[in-house]
């Protein structure tokens, strides 16, 4: 990288999407400057040990202080927020607002996500919606913007009992997943710790006057259900099978909120048969601003991409093993 180094600004930094950045802008000299909530656990303790990275503890709600400080000096932000921090709406506006007061943010990318309801017969996805929200706070305050769609996670797969994503290990060593997404619609997918932060670097790169208003759907590869049990039978060299149901098996607590979702989830996507990214510029090319850009340009932001067959055969069991399971050995 030969472009000169600045100084990114960026919250939730034990997130895999701010973990990811974090880990790349510091290894080619950027200077960062993190929110977190916690100093305790790996990827924390990770963090603290990367040149260029000055981490900020603290809660962001009602916090102007903390956002003020975290801006300071920077250059460029990334911001991802999650609904665990609190009112995600009203954080998410505090945090442009306070971005803009400084005066010195040359891009903003948002991490964002659709508010169904907006674009069809469909039902909000209520941990989402509040993100399409900011984002249209976020252009009408006119900040250089450009906004981030993520895919699913491929690492969002365990063999834990976690409700959507558990990739079940049966008694004869198969691996079902059982989920109320249609078995052939294919869906958007990205190893987020492996592949966020190098397409955001090169974002960066580029610069507002490439990316300013654009959305940029962060996937790397679509696959149905079908296809994703099939990347991960050649991967273990096991057999994996995908299991249609309507409802979400959910086997343990969860978090406040999170029920919503996963029922939302159910009527949008298992119901519905819903897009994933419902906007019509990232299922055809956009004849205006804002313009939207799907698979071939995350593709082209980052060649380096691991697709789902490499993640469920090099990353999954070592993510497996380091929850202490020993299925693999």
């Amino acid at each position: 990288m030969t472009q000169q180094s600045k100084t990114i600004a960026v919250v939730n930094a034990t997130g895999r999407q701010a973990a990811s950045l974090i880990r790349v802008a510091s290894a080619v000299g950027h200077n960062v400057r993190a929110q977190i909530h916690s100093l305790k656990g790996i990827i924390a303790e990770e963090l603290q040990g990367l040149p260029n990275v000055t981490l900020f503890q603290g809660s962001l709600l009602n916090n102007t202080a903390l956002m003020d400080t975290l801006f300071q000096g920077a250059n460029l932000a990334f911001i991802n927020t999650t609904s665990q921090m609190g009112d995600e709406v009203a954080i998410g506006k505090a945090l442009a607002d306070a971005a803009k007061r400084a005066g010195t943010i040359q891009h903003y990318i948002y991490s964002s996500m659709p508010d169904h309801s907006v674009h069809g017969p469909w039902p909000p996805v209520p941990l989402w919606a509040p993100k399409f929200t900011v984002e249209n706070y976020i252009r009408q305050l006119g900040l250089p913007a450009t906004f981030v769609y993520a895919g699913i996670y491929n690492n969002n797969f365990t063999s834990l009992p976690y409700p959507l994503f558990q990739m079940e290990l049966m008694p004869d060593g198969s691996f079902e997943w059982h989920a109320p997404f249609d078995p052939d619609t294919p869906l958007p997918w990205l190893d987020a710790e492996h592949d966020v932060g190098p397409a955001l670097l090169q974002i960066f790169k580029d610069g507002p006057k490439k990316w300013h208003g654009h959305r940029i759907a962060l996937t790397f590869e679509t696959l149905s259900p079908n296809q994703v049990c099939a990347a991960f039978s050649r991967a273990l060299n096991r057999p994996c099978r995908y299991v249609h149901v309507p409802k979400v098996e959910v086997k343990v607590n969860i978090p406040a909120g999170y029920r919503e979702q996963l029922e939302a989830i159910e009527v949008v996507f298992g119901q519905y048969n819903a897009p994933y990214f419902p906007q019509p510029e990232f299922s055809r090319p956009a004849a205006g601003s804002p313009k939207g850009l799907g698979l071939p340009m995350a593709r082209q932001l980052w060649e380096g991409w691991r697709d789902m067959e490499e993640y469920a055969r090099e990353v999954f069991p070592v993510e497996e093993e380091a929850n202490g399971l020993d299925w693999m050995l």
